[in-house]
């Protein structure tokens, strides 16, 4: 693993040494390093100039990346998975930021998991991406997700109704602020705050998440994730939201989205000293006694 390229959003001051302290520790390692604009700003050792500039899936296979370091939190992660489409290129989160649920390698932990990536003692697991495939125009906006796509009420205080179907056959009229649904490494976010349950990165499934839902009888919903989902959105005002992850656009009430598995998946990396268990204890303080 020579070939390596690194992506942020933008950084601030605070970061600059723990990105110098990568370049030391990549240099060690003799890498050869394609940089995002963002980090190149933040490089000060050695001659910058002379590194190329990539932020884009495409300039990133043309340079060979064997591995993507995303620096930042959860949310640069996630804009990683939109930008890098269908690469395939496998991606370690580094956090910069706070939580770190998806970039979990701290950053006292980097000379640790940078040895353990060089030396193959890493595993690359598969995550599964949603896609919106019709209903809504997203511009030259990626359709994919990797947490989740929902749909909620737009400038209203009123609730939405949500006509569900899975492969045609419909399932239920939500009367709620929204509808989330959460592939299994986004179980562990919105839908995880709404009352869904966790599932593990490698599941084949998705869940179905109603948002404040009026009927207190309407629970999440596991589904396998070879189904296809449509859902129609009803409300008192014009439109209403769709998000994909943190990308937000508007859509006119009565519009029908069609959202299905994403042909191809998001490569993240895991050393052998992380494991998902140990996230949920460090991070969400999984089964923690508080009460001392």
């Amino acid at each position: 693993m020579k070939r390596i390229a690194l992506f942020s959003r933008p950084l601030t001051s605070d970061a600059r040494p723990h990105i110098e302290h990568l370049l030391h520790l990549l240099h060690t390692h003799e890498a050869n390093l394609m940089l995002h604009p963002e980090v190149a700003k933040m490089a000060t050792e050695g001659e910058p100039n002379l590194w190329p500039i990539g932020q884009t899936a495409l300039e990133w296979r043309s340079f060979g990346a064997e591995m993507i370091i995303a620096l930042g939190g959860d949310g640069t992660l996630l804009e990683a998975a939109a930008t890098m489409g269908d690469a395939g290129i496998p991606v370690l989160g580094i956090n910069l930021g706070r939580l770190g649920f998806l970039a979990d390698v701290a950053k006292g932990e980097m000379r640790i998991a940078l040895d353990d990536c060089f030396e193959g003692r890493y595993a690359v697991i598969e995550r599964t991406l949603l896609q919106v495939v019709s209903g809504i125009d997203l511009g030259t906006g990626p359709s994919i997700a990797l947490n989740e796509i929902a749909v909620s009420r737009k400038e209203s205080t009123s609730m939405v109704t949500v006509y569900a179907y899975i492969d045609g056959a419909f399932l239920n009229a939500y009367w709620a602020d929204g509808l989330i649904l959460s592939s299994p490494t986004g179980s562990t976010g919105y839908s995880l705050s709404c009352g869904g349950p966790i599932l593990m990165p490698e599941a084949r499934n998705f869940v179905i998440t109603p948002i404040a839902p009026h009927n207190l009888n309407v629970r999440p919903f596991v589904i396998p994730d070879d189904c296809e989902i449509r859902l129609k959105v009803e409300s008192r005002e014009p439109q209403f939201l769709v998000s994909l992850d943190s990308r937000v656009y508007s859509a006119d009430k009565g519009t029908e989205l069609c959202i299905r598995k994403a042909p191809y998946s998001f490569a993240s990396i895991r050393t052998e000293r992380q494991s998902f268990a140990q996230t949920l204890r460090n991070k969400l303080f999984w089964g923690a006694d508080r009460r001392n």
